[in-house]
């Protein structure tokens, strides 16, 4: 299949059932609007016969049968969609605030963290708390956000040899990205705390706490409040 380009998107195939759309590579709340509107039109006017619309930072990936959608027709609808988000194109952003234990035994690697920024523990905790951070992407695992943007002082790249268990609702750092583990899984990333609230519950009637355009706000709290389920 052809790629085709403009000054917005580039669109390109994944395979024999899949597209996808690509926009500036770089973590920006704009590009990100874009990709979030793309999707919300792919989904509201052909979501019928799409098997899925996946959002990224900057690209929107839809999966698709061959057998019943044309993939010329397709590319076409992704770059024709593909401009500024108009009114109404997204919900609102929600502030979710996550109450996270910055405990030396809750967060193994801040001394890390702060050695490579140069700063004190308290900096650390000071510089992760001080800013929101948008919801860019949900992936990894069901409920794991990649939250953006860290500040420079203390965006550690992740570690060399990954943790083959990261405990639940652990807060971490890696790079320029900031997350919460929703479950016990490998990582790589720089754990700095620990939360209770839990990102992933197919039990709730909205499974993920986390949604993309989100705004995240972390606040610390101490042993004993963590102990106690704040």
């Amino acid at each position: 299949m052809t790629i085709h380009t403009s000054s917005l998107v580039r669109v390109a195939a994944a395979g024999d059932s899949a597209l996808v759309a690509e926009f500036p590579q770089r973590i920006d709340p704009a590009i990100n609007d874009r990709a979030l509107a793309l999707a919300a039109r792919l989904r509201q006017d052909w979501g019928a016969i799409l098997r899925d619309v996946v959002i990224g930072y900057c690209t929107v990936t839809v999966y698709f049968d061959p057998l019943q959608v044309d993939a010329r027709w397709l590319e076409a609808e992704l770059r024709a969609g593909a401009g500024e988000p108009e009114n109404g194109d997204q919900p609102q952003p929600r502030v979710i605030e996550v109450p996270v234990c910055y405990d030396a035994e809750m967060g193994p690697d801040l001394a890390e963290v702060a050695d490579f920024g140069g700063c004190s523990i308290e900096e650390v905790i000071e510089l992760h708390t001080s800013r929101s951070y948008r919801v860019y992407m949900v992936g990894f695992v069901p409920g794991f956000a990649y939250l953006a943007e860290v500040d420079p002082r203390i965006a550690k790249p992740r570690r060399p040899v990954p943790r083959t268990a990261v405990p639940a609702g652990a807060v971490a750092i890696a790079g320029g990205q900031t997350g919460v583990y929703p479950r016990v899984t490998p990582g790589g990333w720089n754990i700095i705390g620990r939360t209770r609230l839990n990102p992933y519950d197919p039990t709730r009637r909205d499974a993920l706490l986390f949604r993309i355009g989100d705004d995240v706000k972390f606040r610390p709290i101490t042993r004993d409040a963590f102990e106690q389920g704040a």
